[in-house]
């Protein structure tokens, strides 16, 4: 019998996983958040100049854009986790609500690394985890890229060695 609060497949209790992504993803999330929010400012910005909106809406826009830039990187950093065991991936991701994921080793069908162009200037990657299961794949984003390649080659070799067909 497992303890209270454990999954009975994996033996995980439903923790914070052990893992933070990288501290680099914080910064590439706080620029892409900043340019995000100057996106949003320009257009605004336009629309006061051009429409006759009332300039009090950019005021609130930065008030919001400056809010945005300073506690989401940080909020998402401090939520989103990982960690593997020999049974299965757990990913925790949110930010209003916390989603809590357990794949486990059996279901696994595909491993994908991923780099992209900004990620690729932070050291950082993606890992992401495809299932037979209709809620999607797991993704691990904001990885140090050698915890990300090792991580891949973990998972498809602890996938591989378990029986089955992952359907």
């Amino acid at each position: 019998m497992s303890e209270p609060g454990s999954n009975a497949i994996t033996g995980i209790s439903l923790r914070d996983p052990a893992h933070r992504v990288s501290p680099r993803a914080r910064v590439m999330w706080i620029l892409g958040a900043a340019v995000e929010g100057i996106v949003a400012l320009v257009v605004l910005l336009v629309a006061v100049l051009v429409w006759e909106v009332p300039a009090w809406t950019l005021a609130l826009l930065l008030a919001v854009v400056v809010v945005w830039v300073a506690v989401v990187p940080q909020w998402r950093y401090l939520v989103h986790r990982w960690e593997t065991s020999e049974t299965a991936v757990y990913t925790q991701t949110g930010w209003w609500a916390r989603e809590r994921r357990i794949a486990p080793m059996s279901r696994i069908q595909t491993v994908d690394y991923a780099e992209g162009p900004v990620a690729r200037v932070f050291g950082l990657a993606s890992v992401t985890v495809t299932t037979a299961s209709a809620a999607g794949a797991l993704s691990i984003d904001g990885l140090d890229r050698e915890v990300a390649r090792r991580l891949v080659d973990d998972l498809t070799r602890q996938a591989d060695a378990v029986e089955g067909d992952a359907t």
